[in-house]
């Protein structure tokens, strides 16, 4: 269960630099699209990484946040030159960060995390809960075939179904460009103002009654709650699922131990693991609710 040392995805291989904002722009309620230029970490980073960003020159707050891997930029020749990261805005670094315009300065460190394993699947599920849908437009990309990345090759999945939920119509980012991969959206809010009036876990529900496709797998991210939920439906359907955790983190490259989630062994005893290095991306059934 314990990666080997020198694994690739081990903090050592992450690289600081400082970098300038090309776009910061509103996508829903209080949700935001940050684009940088960084050709040589869009060529490295893989779907479910993840970076830690801080602002330039500002020791306020002192530590960086870590934010999902959303999508990759290409430059008129094809080539990756930069990223899109996508935030909540929560605290005092994320409203700061809402407030940048183009040109201003950030520091980045990455790619941090694992990853989705690149595992061939006839049907690919994906549920996001709040922000969870941030790991998942780069996946989608790979899974359609439309873009490779790190030298990894998946073959493209002949369905793609995005289960998203949010508390409200107004908190959904970046539905459009799931739909724009010609992706299937099912929604989902609380309140009932789009989609589904009720939980995400009842679209997954109602997707895998749906699937015709023989080799299916789930990817979620999202509130704990919801990815425990998904994760027993999933046991008692027989599906493959990974999850990206949330769990809060300080330093984002293993050191400080603040991260850690219980992750069961083959002997069905659990241990802590880091969810910024050995994560953020686990199987399902090996977590310890």
């Amino acid at each position: 269960m314990t990666p080997p040392l020198g694994a690739s995805f081990y903090a050592d291989r992450a690289r600081l630099q400082t970098v300038r904002v090309l776009e910061n722009v509103a996508i829903a309620r209080d949700t935001f699209r940050v684009r940088f230029a960084c050709p040589e970490l869009a060529r490295s980073i893989v779907p479910g990484q993840f970076i830690m960003l801080k602002l330039a020159g500002c020791d306020d707050p002192l530590l960086g946040r870590p934010l999902a891997f959303y999508d990759r930029v290409l430059d008129a020749a094809g080539e990756p030159s930069g990223l899109d990261v996508v935030y909540l805005v929560v605290g005092k670094l994320t409203s700061r960060l809402a407030r940048s315009l183009p040109g201003q300065e950030i520091q980045i460190w990455g790619p941090l995390g694992n990853g989705f394993a690149p595992t061939t699947a006839e049907h690919l599920i994906m549920v996001a809960g709040g922000i969870g849908q941030t790991p998942f437009l780069a996946l989608a990309q790979e899974y359609s075939g439309r873009q490779q990345f790190a030298q990894r090759s998946v073959a493209p999945a002949q369905r793609i179904t995005l289960c998203y939920g949010a508390r409200k119509k107004e908190y959904l980012a970046g539905v459009e460009d799931f739909q724009r991969l010609g992706i299937e959206v099912a929604l989902s809010t609380d309140d009932g103002s789009a989609g589904h009036h009720g939980l995400v876990t009842h679209l997954l529900q109602r997707t895998l009654v749906d699937a015709s496709l023989g080799s299916t797998r789930v990817v979620a991210c999202g509130p704990e709650r919801m990815l425990e939920a998904v994760a027993e439906i999933c046991s008692d359907a027989g599906v493959a699922c990974e999850v990206s955790l949330e769990t809060p983190m300080a330093c984002g490259i293993g050191i400080c131990f603040s991260c850690v989630t219980r992750v069961r062994d083959a002997s069905g005893e659990w241990d802590y693991r880091r969810t910024c290095v050995e994560g953020p991306v686990f199987d399902a059934a090996q977590i310890a609710w």
